[in-house]
């Protein structure tokens, strides 16, 4: 059942690199980014304050890379530049269709992005801009979960909403296992202890100990990302407890 007025009031939306690739194999498809942008000027102008995180897999992927050779610090700055570039790219597309957005950046790149400041971070949210944060935490050994957690929490933002190419949490992988059930409810134990790949065990530790709420849900499906916060019955939500606006349109479900 939709709820008439948002549920959350502030968001971190949690993007990954490939989901600005499109069908591309690489890089950034222009037209991809454009309706994303779209999809969040939607949420913006319901008077929600989002700030976004957005990964770097569809340029560089740290973590795969130093698989391969690369030492791991080097790599996942590496990484961490291709979020700035996804960023940039992400911001140029919200400010075509004037939003008004900044770039914030755990790596010093003041030519195109300020540098994260918290402060004014919260700042920028309170007067309607989008906050774009970008180099993950700015340290190597750590993903851009740990990122959208850590960001999420020092901005005070109300739920991650975490964008991904599937509905929701499911038991096994919905591509290989045609009945695997999605589960419309979970603790963050049950993930942990489950070992589901919702996000790395360290950001959904930090999200438990925090009590942040996290919904997973389709980028595909155009409307999702406002549908989830106006309270929309859409994919996932891991949390230590139901919200009233929760049960509404999940019912009473049973934590693990």
């Amino acid at each position: 059942m939709a709820i008439s007025e948002p549920i959350y009031k502030r968001i971190l939306l949690k993007l990954s690199g490939e989901a600005l690739m499109g069908d591309r194999g690489y890089g950034i498809a222009p037209e991809v980014v454009q309706e994303i942008a779209q999809e969040v000027k939607q949420v913006h102008q319901r008077g929600v304050e989002v700030s976004i995180v957005v990964g770097g897999g569809n340029i560089f992927r740290g973590l795969a890379e130093s698989a391969r050779g690369f030492d791991r610090a080097s790599a996942d700055y590496m990484g961490m530049l291709a979020t700035i570039m996804n960023s940039v790219a992400l911001q140029d597309a919200l400010e075509k269709i004037d939003v008004f957005t900044r770039v914030q950046s755990a790596i010093e790149v003041r030519q195109v992005a300020e540098p994260f400041i918290r402060r004014r971070a919260i700042r920028h949210l309170e007067k309607g801009r989008i906050v774009i944060f970008a180099a993950g935490t700015g340290n190597p050994y750590f993903t851009t979960d740990m990122a959208a957690a850590l960001r999420a929490l020092e901005i005070r933002a109300e739920a991650i909403l975490k964008a991904t190419k599937v509905d929701g949490i499911y038991t096994d992988d919905p591509v290989t296992n045609p009945d695997a059930e999605m589960l419309e409810h979970l603790s963050y134990r049950e993930v942990i202890g489950r070992g589901l790949k919702v996000m790395d065990s360290s950001a959904i530790t930090l999200c438990m100990d925090n009590d942040l709420p996290i919904h997973i849900f389709n980028l595909r499906k155009r409307g999702n990302i406002l549908k989830v916060v106006m309270g929309e019955r859409v994919g996932s939500v891991v949390s230590n407890r139901l919200t009233e606006n929760q049960i509404s349109y999940l019912g009473e479900v049973p934590l693990g």
